[in-house]
């Protein structure tokens, strides 16, 4: 029977009962339930706000290009509390909470079962007295995050993106709810191949860099940023797929420079960032990706040992770029030396990305390598210039429609 209070259940872990008692209210309903894969709580007189995907309208210019995919443009201040016809309440009995998975700055993140489904539940929770002196800017930020992010997991839909379930508000506690991904990050991953000292096989390396690469052409197309992209925010599936997580620094790219933060992670972020320029725009999210992409080449964080004071100084005085291992074979050097460009206008788009990685996969599948790669994209004799040249010849009408039916016959969506 659901007890009203603090839950008193012995198989409650310690944590989780810890922070239960320290977020939610006194007269908050709990009932403790075990399940096969782990110890949950059972929250029962909150509320949550999930997506009526009956009510979702796709946009018809979005259509002729993304004609699989369910979007729609919202204004910049927009949050999922503005706009009813995007939600619906629901009882947070059907929500359990489970385990911690991590924790961040400004909030932790459990795994959990809403509506007999795993999820991942992301809880942020704002300083109990906001007029306190040095509690009153976090607080703002605590609740401008959990809006920002969740306004823009609503309207994002693709196959490789994290997948939104809902939301929930009872301030000073703010939960957003996604799919839970079995296969951890991409961080984990990596960093458990470096610990078994081996290298990830080159196969590998262009399949998930697809994956990624198909993620953000779709994020670009809708106008968003995402602002930290790196192996920590990239989440892997059972059946290893990877996709792209948390959009807590993600902005409208038409209204990023109204933002004074200076967001992202220092050893992936782009040296317009580092300037603290706010001209910068979506090719910030190409440099870190060329980052990834030679991180998941060499096994090694950027930048490795150095202090964040040594690595802002080289990147923005000596153009300072990890080191690309002699095994990376030459086309795969040009494309991440290209996406991680000093200059953002000679960075590529992440659709053109995208093809040139279908080009690596095709060519690893028919010969095995990319050794002869380079040479058969074009005439040139300047070797260091060709995968730019194929690059920039590339038409983005022309290839659009290819580019994302190709992702959606690799990944069918499942709409529950």
């Amino acid at each position: 029977m659901p007890m009203r209070g603090k839950p008193e259940h012995s198989f409650i872990s310690t944590e989780i009962r810890g922070f239960l008692e320290e977020v939610f209210y006194s007269n908050t309903e709990f009932a403790a339930v075990e399940t096969k894969d782990s110890t949950f709580t059972h929250l029962s007189s909150m509320k949550i706000e999930v997506e009526n995907i009956k009510s979702k309208r796709t946009s018809p210019a979005l259509t002729k290009f993304f004609g699989h995919v369910r979007s729609r443009k919202m204004a910049s201040s927009e949050t999922v509390e503005d706009d009813d016809r995007w939600h619906e309440q629901v009882d947070l009995s059907k929500l359990l909470l489970g385990p911690k998975l991590g924790e961040g700055t400004h909030g932790k993140i459990y795994r959990g079962n809403y509506n007999d489904e795993s999820v991942a539940v992301k809880v942020s929770k704002v300083p109990d007295d906001p007029d306190c002196d040095g509690k009153r800017d976090l607080h703002g930020t605590v609740e401008k995050k959990f809006n920002q992010e969740s306004a823009l997991l609503l309207r994002l839909h693709h196959p490789n993106v994290l997948k939104f379930v809902g939301v929930w508000r009872q301030p000073p506690v703010f939960g957003i709810i996604t799919e839970y991904l079995s296969g951890g990050s991409l961080r984990s991953y990596l960093n458990k191949i470096e610990h078994q000292h081996k290298s990830v096989p080159l196969p590998t390396v262009v399949s998930m860099a697809l994956d990624i690469a198909r993620g953000m052409a779709y994020i670009h197309s809708q106008g968003i940023v995402h602002r930290d992209l790196k192996p920590d925010n990239v989440l892997i599936s059972e059946d290893f797929h990877l996709k792209i997580a948390d959009f807590g620094d993600a902005c409208e790219e038409a209204h990023c420079h109204l933002l004074a933060d200076r967001t992202g992670t220092l050893r992936w972020m782009a040296p317009e960032m580092m300037k603290q320029k706010k001209s910068y725009n979506r090719k910030i999210d190409v440099y870190s990706f060329g980052l990834m992409l030679c991180e998941m080449i060499a096994g090694t964080i950027p930048f490795e040992g150095m202090a964040p004071e040594a690595v802002v100084f080289g990147v923005l005085n000596k153009d300072l770029r990890p080191t690309v291992p002699q095994r990376c074979p030459p086309a795969m050097r040009e494309l991440i030396v290209q996406c991680w460009s000093s200059n953002p206008g000679k960075r590529p788009e992440f659709w053109q990305i995208v093809k040139v990685l279908e080009k690596f996969e095709t060519s690893l599948a028919s010969e095995g390598s990319l050794n002869n790669l380079v040479l058969n994209l074009t005439s040139q004799h300047d070797k260091k210039r060709l995968l730019l040249h194929w690059i920039q010849k590339l038409d983005p009408i022309r290839h659009s429609d290819k580019l994302i039916n190709t992702a959606y016959n690799r990944r069918p969506i499942m709409v529950s």
